[in-house]
């Protein structure tokens, strides 16, 4: 059963503002898209570092509900990337240890 966010504050974050994309973003911008696929699909076990709204994210996921002590923050992240290159932005979530499961790519 899917889990409801009626009690949540819903927070959506860009992989560009969660981690620090400049190198790859370069790479796409002077080398082109099958470029660029290629570059994420190489460095998928590499973590990507923190970007601007790192902080905040990390802060928003450590909020809970003052009564149940259940998380209040949900974040789903969004980004032009298909699920293919994504790939590396979720195992960036996963060595940085945040709570995100849920995200919307749309290449």
């Amino acid at each position: 059963m899917p889990q409801s966010l009626d009690d949540k504050l819903v927070v959506a974050i860009s992989s560009r503002a969660l981690f620090n994309l400049e190198e790859s973003n370069r790479v796409f911008e002077e080398e082109g898209l099958e470029r660029y696929i290629e570059y994420q699909i190489n460095h998928e076990n590499e973590p990507l570092l923190p970007g601007v709204a790192f902080p905040l994210i990390r802060r928003l996921l450590a909020l809970k509900d003052p009564i149940t002590g259940k998380e209040a923050v949900e974040v789903i992240l969004i980004s032009r990337n298909d699920a293919n290159t994504g790939l590396r932005v979720f195992n960036s979530i996963q060595h940085h240890k945040l709570n995100i499961t849920r995200a919307a790519f749309t290449s």
